[in-house]
């Protein structure tokens, strides 16, 4: 929920309309309301709507009369009456919706009762607002030293002056009756204004406050939810949820609304379901029902001599089972309308399996392989043996690789073996890489 005012800047600091938590288009407050009549006009002759919603802290939201003609629009910041002096509020709704509003909420004010908007605000009552809101928070934190102090077990939640700052309302919960006489006592000798207490319930605690839920959304009861509806725990039964308190509760520590959004789709669904302490009378025995799955329309049963087998079954096989248990007859077992149910699924495992592991790896190349082949002929060179040489090079006057690449161990062999010379003459001055016989390396010995 945001307006078009909310962003940052180039530099990364928020933007905001500088209203100090407040929007200034009712576009991030909360319950906030789209005028989808904004755009149209008023037929010939008639005159609009002189009532205008006005928005306080949090969700407090009033109506009040516009006597005086203003053009107010939405997001003005206007000067409304109260019982003593004046308040400030946001416009946040004005025209023919407003009168659908007060329809919803049963607003029907007597004459005497009906209070007015002074002015549009001006910029010292604005000035004297902020700086009310910014001593809520400090007198907030006071008041509850001062309550601990007296023994008194309640819990302020929240604290909001009035427009002028002569008067401040402080909101509480509590599970008994307060006697707060001594606290107002002290809380008015401390902070000097007058006081006033009001005790609201747990959700209404959360919907001024706001929060995230467990969904990871706003609360519904602060963003758009008015009405609190009664939740007990067969919402929770009907739609096949754990009985689990801390995950039915919400930030109220009470049920959660949202159990009764899909809960007349699911009394919808179970209204042609067999119940779950449904009985089958089977040849092999009776059978309970064991669980229950509205979505899938499917059924399990187990016999009652074998709980820990289950069968399953549809919703019209169980229906049809049941229509043959009121003529008194019996079907032979559970196993035969289960064996129409069983669909062979493939795996995860079955998947994963069939395809191979290394399917996205490179083959390797015959270059790669030839690399291999030349690096260990080199490593055997520097251990003793010559390699192989192409090519017509005489013995004596050989090439600089050639004697690089001669080692020490094979001038000795050629030396002391005369085989290998005569070898090496005949084929033409190429050297001979075969390694020395053991007979030759035992007439060296000798």
């Amino acid at each position: 929920m945001g307006c078009n005012s909310c962003g940052s800047h180039a530099d990364g600091q928020p933007k905001g309309c500088k209203n100090n938590g407040t929007c200034g288009t009712d576009g991030c407050n909360k319950l906030s309301v789209f005028d989808w009549l904004s755009n149209m006009a008023l037929p010939s002759g008639q005159v609009a709507y002189d009532f205008v919603e006005v928005q306080f802290k949090n969700s407090r939201k009033e109506f009040f009369k516009n006597t005086e003609n203003l053009p107010l629009a939405m997001g003005d910041v206007v000067a409304t009456q109260a019982k003593s002096g004046h308040d400030v509020g946001i416009v946040t709704l004005t025209g023919e919706l407003v009168r659908i509003q007060m329809k919803k909420k049963k607003e029907n004010p007597k004459p005497e009762e009906v209070r007015k908007v002074y002015r549009k605000a001006s910029q010292k009552d604005i000035d004297i607002w902020q700086r009310c809101r910014g001593r809520e928070a400090e007198i907030q934190k006071r008041s509850r030293e001062i309550a601990i102090s007296l023994g008194l077990e309640m819990k302020i939640s929240d604290v909001e002056f009035q427009g002028d700052g002569s008067k401040a309302t402080f909101y509480y919960t509590a599970e008994d009756r307060v006697d707060f006489r001594q606290l107002i006592k002290d809380m008015a000798k401390a902070f000097g204004i007058r006081i006033e207490m009001r005790q609201i319930g747990y959700r209404q605690e959360a919907q001024r406050l706001g929060g995230i839920g467990s969904c990871g959304r706003e609360l519904c009861c602060s963003t758009w939810l008015t009405d609190f509806r009664s939740v007990s725990t067969a919402a929770a039964r009907y739609q096949q949820l754990s009985l689990n308190p801390l995950k039915l509760a919400g930030q109220c520590g009470k049920l959660k609304c949202c159990l009764n959004y899909e809960l007349d789709t699911y009394l919808e669904a179970l209204s042609d379901f067999p119940g779950q302490d449904t009985k089958l009378f089977t040849e092999k025995g009776m059978a309970f029902c064991q669980k229950v799955d509205i979505f899938k329309e499917t059924l399990w049963f187990s016999y009652k001599d074998d709980p820990a087998h289950w069968h399953t079954l549809t919703k019209d096989q169980v229906n049809e089972i049941i229509a043959l248990n009121k003529e008194k007859e019996k079907v032979a077992s559970l196993e035969a309308y289960a064996a129409d149910n069983i669909v062979e699924t493939e795996t995860f495992e079955k998947a994963v399996l069939e395809d191979s592991i290394t399917r996205f790896d490179r083959p390797k190349t015959r270059n790669r392989n030839r690399k291999k082949k030349r690096g260990a002929t080199q490593k055997v060179t520097q251990g003793g043996q010559k390699p192989a040489q192409k090519g017509n090079r005489k013995s004596g006057g050989g090439s600089k690789g050639g004697q690089k690449g001669t080692p020490k161990g094979g001038q000795q062999s050629k030396r002391n073996n005369p085989k290998a010379k005569g070898n090496n003459q005949k084929r033409g001055g190429r050297t001979n890489n075969n390694p020395p016989k053991k007979n030759n390396t035992r007439n060296n010995a000798k």
